[in-house]
């Protein structure tokens, strides 16, 4: 299990190949993978930048005891969260999370577990640049199946 908190940008293909190739031996039929990237727009504005902070050490902690408390529920082999701290623009990825298992299932809800756990309780911060306002902070999470 491992969690990289960076300040640069990441490939995240790259990230899996490489986690993957230098940590998993085996015994896997599923690898699920969320990408989150960066939007241009934002509670009906548009967004040309963020700036995402964190708190450091603090945040691995949360990131890692997420990823056990996902490991605890389901059976998985092995997991990786890379998450990018710094300024963002739309397009660019934020966050990773690859989970690999037996099979399908696990997976899956062991990815979607880790995302929407990071979402709720990791500490990081957003202050968004907009086109045509001053810079906000954004006070909420969307809950993941908000359309639009």
């Amino acid at each position: 299990m491992a969690v990289k908190v960076c300040t640069g940008a990441f490939e995240p293909w790259q990230e899996i190949q490489d986690y993957q190739n230098a940590q998993i031996s085996g015994g896997f039929g599923a690898t699920t993978v969320f990408i989150g990237t960066m939007r241009d727009f934002n509670d009906g504005d548009d967004v040309k930048s963020m700036m995402l902070e964190h708190y450091p050490g603090m945040t691995e902690k949360q990131l890692q005891n997420i990823v056990y408390a996902a490991r605890q529920q389901w059976s998985i082999i092995d997991a990786l969260v890379v998450h990018r701290v710094g300024t963002i623009m739309p397009n660019d990825a934020i966050v990773l999370i690859a989970v690999w298992s037996a099979h399908r299932g696990a997976a899956f809800d062991a990815n979607r577990y880790i995302i929407e756990a990071l979402k709720t309780t990791a500490p990081f911060w957003k202050k968004e640049q907009l086109t045509t306002k001053q810079a906000r902070w954004v006070s909420k999470n969307t809950d993941g199946y908000t359309a639009g």
